[in-house]
């Protein structure tokens, strides 16, 4: 348990300035967080395009291919039928030609920047195919050649326009977490004037030492400091503090928490940019752009098939020429090479496997955001848990009721107190009532009630004058009880409230926050992967042993303040360890986008669930091991993917390049389209074949 001293944290927290309040447009937090579409050299092959632009490309495309396909001499030769008419071939070549130039422009352009800078991947191997096999084919109209690949050409645009559609759609789209983190904040606050008027102004427009006031259930504008007033106020979203904090005179709110009951007159201390959420956001913005760029595996293969089909398509040509045969023998030669070394396959291989594992991860609840993030989690032996929400349900629950014996037992206790705690929406209210609820408990309707601002709740049951209390009222108004018990309760780390009955002590009950039962099974079930567990917590170091106890957990972090979560996750990474961040609040985001998988629970805030890789719909910790393994298999069957995308040009190249022509074997192009076919379809089928 390591443990930090709050005073420091909260200095540095007031040292810490950073160079904008205002956040992100969506095209730069686009480019900032969905650097998967990035490879490792920093070209981006879909800059300028959008989803919808693949989509509608791919539709069109397919569309004009029918005509071309019926038209294309190879393909009726294979149907055993003569559809050929005067001229058909001028209709072929404008057909062939509106799809090289409206399909094929994301891959020509896409191969101008990697040329540019001297980078040749994926879309550069794409453009040399359909470059070659467009130009080739365009002399079959000059009368130049007999052969065309028409058919070819605009069958692999299609096939290479639904692949990355595919791939896009899959990857995260531009975030808008710091919007979210925005929306926390009020737009207008209540300005009490010098005359003690109040006035509603723009936030922006508050300077540090002017009076504010927050009426009850509003959302704290800016940070400050409390002048009167007394409430509870609900920081959970952004310190992790699973209970409302009672919160006096002297005592410090941050903006965008939530106020409870009372009314707040506050002294402005901190607002824009040097405001606490504020810099929250801030510390989101950076850890995204600090992600690294990772390249993935069909890039890498795309990259050297390029240099081996441009290699081998030149010698291809210059060989057969100096052996003496024909320039169109040679020639045709080359552009077949060229054709081949583009396997329709390869352009598949990757995105078809994406996009199954994220349609089985959504069928259970589990939602990838960010693609390379979850692809690289196979890598992954730590996971970080944060505890309220993630590992507890984040709502209190009775773990013992202690009555005064002599008088009440512990259903007829629980009675007196649910009359009234019905009457109140308050978290240990809502607690109280589940197990009144679970016990099946008929309640009586009050007479009176009174909410007793910090201090609990009074009013009139069935005659009886009932107070459920804390324990500052106890011994304020000097309330025996049995101290013993209470220590020992407290000790575990948890809330107890004191019921008051006639102005004499009836007993006490206890409540904590409700650990998941499927956290211990995740737990274990992680460490079986070899995967060590950690918990990282805002909570008291009582609360945060009592839950890690109970888990199993050997490395617990406590009260932990929010804006130092990145710095802690960073500290784990020093460590060696590769690390999954699993958290629901806004004080986890940072953290979430620092870690190298940000795992948000789906019942968390919003900006937790925009700021992670991967968002857990049910909230259970288990289905970070599914996720674990889910990435493993996905990564599996995208190597044999490739394997068979690229084992089918190993065998192609050199049979269409004519290495076998003297033993009277010579690929093609008809039979290369079919084995190509064959490729495709075996990719398809095994990608379909990924099970959790």
């Amino acid at each position: 348990m390591i443990k930090h001293d709050h005073q420091e944290h909260q200095n540095q927290r007031n040292r810490f300035v950073h160079s904008s309040s205002e956040p992100m447009s969506h095209h730069d937090h686009h480019t900032a967080s969905a650097h998967e579409g990035h490879d490792s050299h920093g070209v981006d092959k879909h800059a300028g395009h959008h989803v919808e632009d693949f989509r509608n490309r791919f539709f069109i495309c397919v569309a004009i291919t029918v005509p071309i396909l019926l038209l294309s001499p190879m393909i009726q030769m294979f149907m055993g039928v003569n559809w050929r008419f005067p001229y058909d071939y001028v209709i072929l070549f404008l057909l062939s030609s509106f799809i090289f130039f409206y399909g094929g422009v994301p891959f020509l352009t896409g191969a101008y920047r990697e040329i540019k800078q001297k980078l040749p991947g994926m879309m550069t191997l794409i453009a040399l195919a359909i470059v070659v096999a467009y130009g080739y084919s365009s002399l079959m109209v000059l009368g130049i050649t007999e052969v065309d690949f028409f058919w070819e050409l605009a069958t692999l645009i299609d096939i290479m326009l639904l692949g990355h559609w595919l791939e896009m759609r899959s990857i995260m789209g531009a975030s808008n977490a710091l919007e979210k983190l925005v929306q926390l904040i009020p737009s207008e606050a209540h300005l009490i004037t010098e005359s003690g008027d109040t006035k509603d102004v723009a936030v922006s427009a508050l300077k540090p030492e002017q009076m504010i006031l927050i009426k009850p259930g509003e959302r704290i504008p800016v940070d400050g400091i409390i002048q009167s007033g007394q409430s509870s106020v609900d920081e959970a979203m952004l310190t992790g503090e699973s209970v409302p904090v009672i919160k006096q005179p002297g005592d410090r709110v941050i903006g965008g928490a939530m106020n409870g009951e009372g009314a707040l007159r506050v002294t402005v201390q901190n607002a824009g940019e040097t405001g606490y959420l504020s810099q929250v956001i801030q510390l989101v913005k950076e850890a995204q752009e600090s992600k690294s760029k990772a390249q993935t595996l069909s890039d890498k293969a795309a990259k050297w098939l390029f240099y081996v089909a441009l290699a081998t398509g030149l010698i291809t040509l210059a060989t057969w020429l100096i052996l003496g045969y024909s320039f169109d023998f040679a020639m045709q030669r080359m552009v077949t090479v060229m054709i081949i070394a583009c396997p329709h396959a390869l352009g598949l291989a990757v995105p078809l496997v994406v996009s199954t594992s994220t349609s089985i991860a959504a069928e259970k609840g589990l939602l990838i955001r960010n693609r390379t993030a979850f692809e690289e989690a196979r890598q992954l032996n730590a996971v970080v848990f944060d505890k309220t929400g993630t590992l507890t349900k984040g709502k209190f629950g009775i773990t013992d009721i202690l009555p005064e014996k002599s008088q009440y037992d512990e259903a007829s206790l629980l009675s007196h107190v649910g009359a009234l705690e019905s009457q109140s929406e308050h978290p240990i209210s809502k607690g109280i009532m589940d197990e009144v609820k679970k016990r099946g408990l008929n309640l009586e309707q009050p007479e009176s009630f009174q909410a007793l601002t910090g201090k609990g709740l009074q009013g009139k049951v069935g005659g009886k004058n009932i107070q459920v209390v804390s324990p500052g009222y106890m011994k304020d108004n000097d309330i025996g009880h049995p101290h013993e018990a209470y220590q020992q309760l407290t000790a575990q780390g948890k809330t107890v409230v004191f019921a008051v009955i006639d102005g004499r002590y009836a007993g006490m009950l206890a409540l904590a926050d409700q650990v998941r039962e499927s956290g211990k099974v995740a737990i274990e079930k992680l460490r079986a992967l070899g995967v060590e567990s950690m918990m990282l917590t805002g909570d008291n170091h009582q609360v945060a042993k009592l839950v890690g106890n109970k888990l199993g957990l050997n490395e617990i972090y406590a009260e932990v303040l929010p804006h130092e979560k990145a710095n802690k996750i960073a500290e784990i990474q020093n460590k060696g360890y590769r690390v999954a961040m699993t958290g629901d609040g806004v004080n986890d985001a940072p953290a979430l986008a620092k870690a190298d998988l940000g795992i948000a629970v789906g019942a968390g805030t919003d900006v937790a669930i925009e700021t992670a890789d991967v968002v857990l719909v049910r909230s259970d910790p288990e289905d970070v091991v599914s996720i674990l393994a889910l990435s493993r298999k996905t990564y599996a069957k995208m190597v044999q993917n490739l394997w068979w995308a690229t084992g089918y040009n190993i065998m192609a190249i050199p049979l269409a390049a004519g290495v076998l022509y003297g033993m009277g074997i010579l690929l093609n192009p008809a039979l290369g389209a079919v084995l190509m076919s064959l490729s495709t379809i075996v990719v398809a089928v095994n990608a379909k074949l990924l099970k959790i």
